[in-house]
């Protein structure tokens, strides 16, 4: 077995590792707004920035990769996860959320991002490269099938501090391995890619990695493509990161279903978005990434609209087939998005696709948000999910009309 499925494998244990992060957010609004009375707007607000940072990190870790390594800045990524998320514990006003949960896991788990995908991918596969971002993509979702259920139930029976230390203990957990496993470039092994018929050399640490990821967003903000996959990935983030993983548990439990059934329910999420996900890879190896991502967005748009006729006390046939269509769906637009960022983009592609993660986080930070204060305003999450209902099938349109173009490597591709 070629080294590059090793590495990818540790890649995938890794992020199975930190996502208990991402298991979190949805199971603490309650148990703060019961015991500190904070608005659900201000606690959303904290993940709000959580998850733009999230994604507003993400390239520049790409760029601080190509500088220093992989292996040191995921490392040091999952270091300061574990602070975040363990200070928590000792927090008494909501200005100390905002600062452990929004900004320190923020921050780290956005150098955990899905650019660390990219990045692993683009460098140590030349052939397979969309079934292995599908592979790593749903290693996330694998972490919140682990961690969910025990997550839930840690903070029904125990309250959510103890809930919060396991988070910061699973990411201290993973860092020997990505320290003593993990390696930067099959050059450091004396390897070629996965798939290529050449030796390729390592390039050489490239100094000014902020200057660099600004550079690359400037030169790609110039094409249209660029805004159509940024704007279509805002969209997916919306519809999933900020409004099921962080209100799901909330609207399920409003509607009297128990918080351990609702955070079950997403778990099984997790199942199938490995499924969803791998396959998306396989397809997106085989088919047009544009119409891949259209008939994704389409599918979960009309998901959405019928999502308020099921929810209730209990988990039933309808809601099941709900949860298991949206896990297949869940992120499997990510494999054809990466796709097209390498196919306009070439070597910078990672740190593009960075910048389009960013809009997810950025969307998925303002429907963390809004879908608190819709909750605070109108009692209900009914809007949320008919507005996201609409928003995917604009996301379905954009895509189509997504331009592809061969790209030249080690720049960008500037051609509307």
């Amino acid at each position: 077995m070629h080294r590059a499925w090793f590495v990818a494998a540790v890649t995938f244990v890794t992020i199975i590792g930190a996502a208990a992060f991402r298991s979190l957010p949805g199971l603490l609004i309650d148990p703060l707004h019961d015991e500190f009375d904070w608005s659900r707007g201000t606690i959303g607000l904290a993940v709000s920035v959580n998850l733009a940072l999230y994604g507003l990190t993400a390239p520049f870790a790409a760029a601080l990769m190509d500088r220093f390594g992989i292996r040191r800045v995921v490392a040091l990524a999952l270091v300061v996860i574990a602070v975040g998320s363990g200070a928590t514990v000792w927090m008494t006003a909501a200005w100390q959320l905002l600062l452990c949960w929004g900004l320190l896991v923020g921050l780290g788990s956005g150098s955990m991002a899905l650019a660390f995908a990219a990045t692993v991918t683009n460098r140590w596969f030349t052939e397979k490269r969309g079934l292995v971002t599908g592979i790593l993509t749903a290693a996330s979702a694998s972490g919140q099938l682990i961690f969910l259920p025990v997550l839930s139930w840690i903070v029904e029976e125990h309250d959510w501090r103890p809930a919060a230390v396991t988070v910061a203990l699973a990411a201290l957990v993973v860092v020997p391995f990505v320290w003593l496993l993990l390696r930067d470039h099959p050059a450091d092994v004396g390897l070629k890619p996965y798939g290529a018929t050449e030796f390729v050399e390592k390039p050489p640490p490239v100094p000014g990695a902020a200057r660099r990821a600004v550079k690359v967003l400037l030169s790609a903000a110039r094409t249209g493509p660029f805004w159509l996959l940024a704007g279509t990935f805002a969209i997916c983030g919306a519809s999933t990161n900020g409004l099921i993983q962080t209100h799901f548990v909330p609207a399920a439990h409003d509607h009297g279903m128990p918080i351990t059934a609702a955070a079950s329910l997403l778990a099984v999420i997790g199942v199938f978005d490995v499924v969803g996900t791998i396959a998306s890879g396989w397809f997106t190896d085989h088919f047009d990434p544009r119409r891949l991502l259209a008939v994704y967005y389409a599918l979960r748009g009309v998901s959405l609209l019928f999502l308020p006729l099921l929810l209730g006390p209990s988990v039933h046939p309808p809601m099941i087939f709900f949860i298991v269509f949206y896990g297949l769906d869940w992120v499997a637009t990510v494999p054809p998005t990466i796709a097209l960022c390498r196919d306009r983009f070439g070597d910078d592609s990672a740190i593009v696709f960075g910048w389009v993660l960013a809009s997810h986080q950025v969307g998925a930070a303002l429907v963390a948000f809004l879908g608190g204060v819709v909750r605070d305003t109108f009692g209900e999450y009914d809007v949320m999910w008919y507005a996201s209902g609409a928003l995917c099938a604009v996301a379905a349109l954009m895509a189509l009309v997504i331009r592809r173009g061969g790209a030249v490597p080690g720049k960008v591709v500037l051609s509307p």
